[in-house]
C-alpha cells in the first residue's frame, strides 16, 4: 500500500485549499482512509476518515463545517476540503489506511503517507 498526499501550500486566511491522498496498491472499498495533521509542536491529530463501512466521518472539533472530507472511486483517491483557513490550521496533513473501519486513533494507521505542507498567512 502507498499513498501519496498533495494539494498544500500556502495560502492567506480566508482561504481554501483541497488536499488529495493517492492511494495505490489497494482499493478503497477494502481500507479506511483517514486524514491526519500535525501542527508544530503537538501530536498528529485525527481530522476525518471515509470507509464503505462508515462513509465519512469528521472528528471532534474539526466538525462545525469547515472540513469536508470525500473520495473517488474512480481515482482511487481521498480529498479533504479546508474551508476559512486560519494560521491556527498551519500542519503538515497526512492521510493513512486502516483496516475496514475508521477511527481518529493514528496509533492503528499502518501505512502513511509522507505529509503535504499547509501554511496559512495572517
Amino acid at each position: 500500500v502507498q499513498l501519496q498526499a498533495s494539494g498544500g501550500g500556502l495560502v492567506q486566511t480566508g482561504g481554501s485549499l483541497t488536499l488529495s491522498c493517492a492511494a495505490s496498491g489497494v482499493s478503497l472499498h477494502d481500507t479506511a482512509i483517514g486524514w491526519f495533521r500535525q501542527r508544530p509542536g503537538m501530536e498528529r491529530d485525527g481530522i476525518a476518515c471515509v470507509s464503505d463501512e462508515d462513509g465519512t466521518i469528521v472528528y471532534g472539533n474539526y466538525k462545525w463545517g469547515r472540513f469536508t472530507i470525500s473520495r473517488d472511486i474512480a481515482k482511487n483517491m481521498v480529498s479533504l476540503q479546508i474551508d476559512k483557513l486560519s494560521p491556527a490550521d498551519t500542519a503538515i496533513y497526512f492521510c493513512a489506511s486502516q483496516g475496514l473501519y475508521c477511527n481518529q486513533y493514528r496509533q492503528t494507521y499502518e501505512h502513511w503517507g509522507q505529509g503535504t505542507q499547509v501554511t496559512v498567512s495572517s
